[in-house]
């Protein structure tokens, strides 16, 4: 999908419609573009997001393209833009550039079974293409989420994934690595869910969201279950600096991450040990 060469460069604004509290770090905000037309993103793409006075940031569009004419950001607290946009208010103004980045291929994934992983915050820009899936649910197979946090309080979207329980021929299963008093699920980190799930490898693809390290193990996983090489899909969303290839911030061996990815096959990168 080709981006207007205008979203490139030139921010829109968007008006902060919403915002919730989803764990200590992390708020989710309900946007809205000024003019109210769409995003016009793919789930996978990220935008940059521009706090007026204090600076920009690339962030991972965590809502898909079917819901209305809004758009959701999950944004963890962790620098100075971040932390200002954790102070935002309903009402307030912001800048979006973009979308930018190559999303996942939801046309290729029509018709097959899906196996999503998210690792921690791997679930925002996972939750567009699990809503795209749920909300044109005839035109995919089955559906298998699992998801793997630290701690119960790190967990995201909690509400949501339960209901995943709920969708026709589709199943949610959550993992800790370290559990409260609190917490009656499984315990362990996210590989070891595989072996609770059964595929069927000649019509599954697997798409995975998370940091470098859990991808290094699922896709051990991923392969060891009989799933090709081209069926299996990472985002590199992390390695996100300017989105239009000038920065250099995410190249890799020559390969620009927010030209050519942030989603790639692992056939792709397999033979780039920089990139996992």
């Amino acid at each position: 999908m080709g981006e207007p060469q205008a979203f490139i460069y030139n921010p829109r604004l968007a008006e902060v419609l919403e915002i919730e509290d989803l764990t200590e770090k992390e708020k989710l905000f309900t946007l809205r573009l000024e003019r109210g037309e769409p995003l016009g993103h793919q789930p996978g793409q990220f935008v940059k997001v521009s706090v007026f006075g204090v600076g920009e940031c690339p962030i991972s569009v965590c809502s898909s393209p079917t819901r209305d004419h809004t758009f959701q950001l999950c944004v963890r607290a962790v620098g100075n833009v971040t932390n200002a946009i954790h102070r935002l208010k309903p009402g307030d103004v912001i800048g979006i550039r973009g979308p930018y980045g190559k999303g996942f291929p939801v046309d290729e994934m029509k018709g097959y079974d899906l196996l999503f992983a998210a690792g921690g915050l791997g679930m925002a820009p996972l939750r567009s293409l699990i809503q795209y899936v749920i909300d044109r649910r005839d035109e995919f197979g089955r559906v298998i989420v699992l998801y793997g946090a630290k701690q119960p309080r790190e967990l995201l979207f909690r509400d949501e994934l339960e209901q995943i329980q709920n969708v026709e021929n589709a199943q949610c299963l959550v993992t800790v690595d370290r559990a409260d008093e609190s917490w009656e699920g499984h315990v362990g980190v996210i590989t070891t869910l595989c072996p609770c799930v059964e595929i069927e490898p000649s019509r599954t693809m697997a798409v995975t969201v998370g940091p470098p390290i859990m991808y290094r193990f699922i896709i051990k996983e991923f392969l060891k279950m009989g799933l090709p090489e081209d069926r299996i899909y990472l985002s590199l969303e992390r390695r996100m600096k300017c989105g239009v290839g000038k920065c250099g911030h995410c190249q890799i061996n020559g390969v620009y991450v927010c030209k050519e990815g942030p989603v790639f096959t692992y056939a792709q990168i397999k033979d780039l040990p920089e990139a996992l």
